[in-house]
């Protein structure tokens, strides 16, 4: 495709915006997860479907999301998706009114919904918006706006719904089942207040997107695609380098979520009160921004798309290993400003969560890297790839949960071995499995 230099930036600024709000929405459940885990009474297994909820939307979603935009149009279905998520915040109120766990979950799970038609239609927009050997780099500033985002939300929902945590937890053994009952209704309804403000802003997003100057694009070709190798093919099946690359991003979005969503529980598991613990998903929000920052200096001048990711699963190997080894009782403290209450806050900072919080910067230019390698070569197959790609968001899912089960099992801390493998597969589609055109054969391509 070909823009003018005035559409180029202005496609990417807006999609800019949307990606600052699947961050600010998607980072909160690293609060909510804590927060529910009180307020419904669950135990971590439990408290992890939270993620399962979110996430698995994505899966469900993805290819009636292609449906979707197909019959309505990028800018249209745009305004479907803000006002599904409208839709799914406004499920809060009743979820929070009734302290029920599962109306909660339905309604991360609708709000998956309206994010699953944006992001279907957003990633491989910005893919293939400018040359391929950039992809990375612009993702990487889409992934700024995500991140800044991600580390924002959950300070602001911790303020409302958690800014009493160490207090309130001690609070609760001194009662009798029905002043306890009373007092997690009340911790249930902090929510009520941040998720009418949310319905109502992506209410008017969707007003506003309707009349935005943003310029609709054909996603039906890639315009770098090797012609003569997807005319040869019939099927999606026969892509290696997307089916591996749907695997890849599967186990790399689980272990981005795990990070994130689980290193609040983590720390309070280990003994870290609430008070400092609610700021550690906003510290792997801030090492993502750092990588994404390397990412944009860096590619494709210094470092091609490839390297990138495999350096990515190699850290990631890393610092897991060293979250899991290194003892809990080890850590640092330092001052760190809370931009909600504006004064500086001591906070208490285990090596261990902070080995948690550098996964930040090995996931960071993942999601960048494997996009267009794995979209690369598909032509007239592109909308489906990305599909396919956007259900892969699965492990987001899938792979917590398992975190959760192995948390309740064995340890928090031994439960991160999870993420081990998945870095290992990474690290193999960067340096072959991205190669791959032909099934069980040497046939590679660039």
């Amino acid at each position: 495709m070909t823009t003018s230099s005035r559409d180029y930036i202005l496609s990417i600024t807006i999609i800019g915006v949307f990606f600052f709000i699947f961050g600010f929405v998607t980072w909160l459940n690293g609060i909510l997860i804590p927060y529910l885990k009180i307020s419904c009474e669950l135990s971590n297994f439990q408290a992890l479907f939270v993620a399962f909820a979110f996430y698995i939307s994505y899966t469900v979603m993805a290819l009636p999301s292609s449906w979707i935009l197909k019959k309505t149009g990028f800018k249209n279905g745009m305004m479907v998706g803000l006002w599904v998520m409208a839709l799914g915040t406004l499920i809060f109120i009743p979820a929070a009114v009734s302290r029920t766990y599962s109306i909660f979950l339905l309604g991360l799970f609708v709000l998956g919904t309206g994010l699953a038609i944006l992001q279907t239609a957003s990633n491989p927009y910005i893919t293939i918006i400018g040359p391929r050997e950039s992809a990375a780099r612009r993702i990487s500033i889409m992934g700024i706006c995500n991140k800044v985002a991600g580390a924002i939300a959950p300070l602001i929902l911790a303020y409302f719904i958690l800014h009493d945590g160490d207090a309130f937890l001690l609070s609760l053994d001194g009662m009798d089942e029905a002043t306890r009952s009373l007092a997690l209704d009340s911790l249930a309804r902090r929510v009520i207040g941040p998720y009418l403000v949310m319905t109502g802003v992506l209410f008017v997003l969707g007003l506003l997107i309707r009349y935005a100057p943003l310029p609709e694009v054909e996603m039906e070709q890639d315009p770098d695609a090797d012609s003569t190798y997807a005319a040869s093919r019939s099927s999606i099946l026969q892509f290696p380098h997307l089916i591996l690359g749907v695997l890849t991003l599967f186990f790399y979005v689980g272990v981005e979520v795990i990070a994130g969503d689980t290193i609040i529980r983590y720390g309070h598991s280990i003994g870290v009160p609430l008070e400092s613990a609610k700021y550690y998903t906003s510290l792997v929000l801030i090492a993502m921004v750092l990588g994404y920052i390397v990412g944009i200096v860096a590619i494709p001048k210094l470092l091609s798309q490839k390297s990138a990711l495999a350096w990515s699963g190699i850290l990631g190997i890393l610092f897991t290993i060293l979250a899991i080894v290194v003892p809990t009782e080890s850590s640092v403290t330092f001052p760190f400003f809370d931009m909600m209450t504006f004064r500086s806050v001591e906070l208490v900072l285990p090596y261990t969560i902070l080995f948690v919080a550098l996964l930040g910067l090995a996931n960071a230019l993942v999601w960048p890297a494997i996009w267009p390698l794995a979209i690369h070569d598909l032509g007239r197959f592109i909308k489906t790839g990305s599909a396919l790609l956007i259900m892969a968001i699965a492990g987001g899912a899938i792979l917590p949960l398992i975190w959760g089960y192995l948390s309740d099992e064995w340890s928090s801390q031994q439960a991160y071995w999870l993420a081990v493998p998945c870095y290992m597969v990474i690290v193999y589609y960067a340096i072959w499995g991205s190669k791959v055109r032909r099934w069980g054969s040497g046939e590679v391509g660039r």
